[in-house]
């Protein structure tokens, strides 16, 4: 007979599951207390926090458990690498039926247990809770390591606009199992398991970034944020967002052409790329993508342009896409 995690009960299932996760020196205290304790040497702690639901951020006939728990970490360490700190600890909120399969479970514990090893975190806690919908919340924590954070309200006037990792390939990813095709394995690897560049936070930091974030949820509705916290706008350059072989090939099944390609970088969304705006004359390295330029805007006019003109489409609306 299968079992499920309503069958093993909730205590000797956070026992089952913690086991898995080894610690780091930022961990003082690890699961199994009332709450865990984290170092934070810098003395200023980074948190962010994130949801993902069944059937509305992923599902389990696209997505492996391990991929979940790799996406799970990726789209919130993301979040703590974009504001110029290392990641260092995780806490997960688990919402699930009763019936669903322990091994299911387990494997997506493996997920999160390997992505904190690439990203360098580690799970610290978190709570379980029965629920008809399949439901994780990601509370993740980040060390500035005496450095200034890089916020969204520093872009200033002649800043080069850059990016970093990848651009369309989860939207492309997502597109190709939307219609039921096979495509390159690069987008849909993507779309199941982003890669965020997790040393170029810290790395832009240190270059002088003015303002960053990670491209969540699409590179013009996300820089769009940048605009308005720091009272600019920003024109990108189409002839400087190339997209790389894999978006081109799904294009081509897809299609659309190079418009719909362009759409998939500038609207897409989920590859968690960081976007970060730098001084004119600051020398990136090679894997910094230069895009677009910041320009002055009245307040009717903090927007994100392409070629001067609007996008046709932004990006992601949580409220109203499933």
């Amino acid at each position: 007979m299968q079992k499920t995690i309503g069958g093993l009960g909730e205590f000797a299932l956070i026992r089952r599951v913690t086991s898995q996760f080894p610690r780091t020196d930022d961990v003082i205290l690890g699961p199994g207390d009332d709450a865990a304790i984290v170092a934070s040497p810098d003395g200023r702690t980074v948190a962010t926090t994130d949801l993902l639901v069944e059937g509305r951020h992923f599902r389990r006939e696209w997505s492996s458990a391990r991929d979940v728990g790799h996406r799970a970490v990726a789209q919130n360490f993301a979040d703590v690498v974009a504001m110029g700190a290392r990641p260092t600890g995780l806490l997960i909120g688990f919402a699930a039926p009763a019936d669903l399969p322990l091994a299911w479970a387990e494997e997506f514990t493996l997920g999160v247990r390997d992505e904190c090893a690439i990203a360098g975190g580690a799970v610290v806690g978190g709570d379980m809770a029965g629920s008809d919908t399949l439901t994780i919340a990601i509370t993740a924590l980040g060390d500035l390591q005496g450095r200034a954070p890089v916020r969204r309200d520093g872009a200033r006037p002649g800043d080069v606009v850059a990016y970093t990792g990848h651009l369309g390939l989860s939207a492309a990813g997502l597109a190709l199992l939307t219609e039921g095709v096979d495509g390159p394995a690069a987008c849909l690897d993507e779309h199941r398991r982003p890669s965020p560049p997790y040393a170029s936070g810290p790395e832009a930091a240190h270059l002088g970034a003015t303002a960053m974030l990670d491209v969540s949820d699409g590179l013009a509705q996300d820089l769009g944020h940048v605009c308005r916290g720091s009272e600019v706008g920003i024109d990108l350059d189409p002839a400087l967002l190339a997209p790389e072989p894999a978006l081109t090939e799904a294009v081509r099944i897809l299609g659309g052409g190079a418009p719909r390609a362009l759409a998939f970088m500038v609207s897409g969304g989920e590859d968690h790329a960081l976007a970060a705006t730098f001084p004119a004359d600051t020398v990136l390295p090679d894997h910094w993508h230069r895009i677009g330029v910041v320009r002055a805007a009245d307040p009717d006019d903090r927007y994100v342009t392409v070629a001067g003109k609007a996008p046709e489409q932004t990006g992601w609306d949580h409220f109203r896409q499933g």
